[in-house]
């Protein structure tokens, strides 16, 4: 559904061009230096093997790509990409490296999520890697110069599921882990969701993609475990973080009516939320493609994170 650039198969090939070093004085955070001029890094989420992997290919290895703010100019604010792709591939250059530089560029550290997918690494392998980087950034807070309280995650389509899975399910370490990372919160201090799958295990009558149909070599009795599971407005509270939400009413690839059940519930809750809903866009636009009105959501996303306090320098 979406097309791989030359950064998604950079994020393919970089684990098996470059030996990751032992970065010192951190638990399995072995760092893969892409361009240090550029201020970009791969790092491996658990360097030893991750839970559940059934290979060593770069698709079997979940990682994380930093793209450092220049020049020292962090204001504190990280944000973690997770591409969308249908949960088949990874549209890591429109929704992964783009999305990137565009936060650095205002002084957030972003952190581009390669997580594992496919009917090879179903649900709820996706959701534990996306908290596993969560946990990751969190506790490698001060080596990026990050507040641990400022920590987003974001996601467009596949990846808005994947965000709001973690924004809703996250919760608090295990002190008594014996990885040191698995003691610190895997819930995000707010979300970013762009024209997200919110439905993504729902069944529905009008042709759109689910979960199952996508990946037909899923068991079909597993189908209602997950919708039950892996609904995230079913598991909406209080303590969602903030949220700014945005799709198109004409999406023909998603439910729009999912994204408002979404924002109803978190408004419901209590939870400071942001929507907007374009009359008009395709899926998968990505910072807007040049589309005049989809290429200023990116603006109301920048007034959201200033009114929220984080854009601006930290104290």
């Amino acid at each position: 559904m979406k097309r791989m650039g030359i950064f998604a198969a950079l994020l393919v090939l970089l684990p098996a061009m470059v030996a990751g070093a032992q970065a010192p004085g951190r638990a399995n955070a072995a760092e893969q230096t892409i361009d240090p001029n550029l201020g970009i890094r791969t790092v491996e989420l658990w360097p030893g093997g991750a839970p559940g992997a059934l290979g060593t290919a770069a698709a079997d290895v979940p990682t994380l790509t930093a793209f450092t703010p220049r020049h020292g100019q962090g204001n504190g604010t990280a944000v973690i990409v997770a591409p969308g792709g249908s949960y088949r591939e990874l549209a890591a250059d429109l929704e992964g490296r783009e999305v990137a530089d565009w936060f650095a560029a205002r002084g957030v550290t972003a952190f581009v999520l390669r997580y594992r997918l496919g009917a090879k690494y179903p649900y709820p392998i996706p959701m534990n890697d996306a908290m596993r980087a969560v946990r990751w950034v969190r506790f490698n807070a001060a080596k990026y110069g990050i507040d641990a309280d400022r920590i987003g995650m974001m996601g467009f389509s596949a990846g808005g599921h994947l965000a709001a899975m973690v924004g809703t399910m996250g919760g608090p370490g295990d002190t008594a882990a014996s990885d040191e990372i698995n003691r610190v919160s895997s819930r995000p201090d707010f979300m970013i969701l762009g024209y997200p799958w919110l439905n993504a295990m729902q069944p529905n009558d009008r042709g759109l993609i689910t979960y199952c149909s996508v990946l037909a070599a899923i068991p079909r009795k597993d189908c209602p475990e997950f919708e039950k599971k892996y609904t995230p407005v079913d598991h909406v509270t209080k303590q969602t973080p903030p949220t700014f939400l945005y799709i198109t009413s004409d999406d023909e690839t998603v439910d729009v009516n999912a994204s408002v059940a979404f924002y109803e519930a978190e408004r419901a809750a209590g939870v400071v939320v942001e929507f907007h809903s374009f009359a008009h866009g395709s899926h998968g636009s990505g910072l807007g493609k040049g589309d005049p009105a989809l290429d200023l959501w990116p603006t109301l996303l920048d007034a959201w994170m200033r009114g929220q306090g984080l854009l601006g320098v930290r104290r």
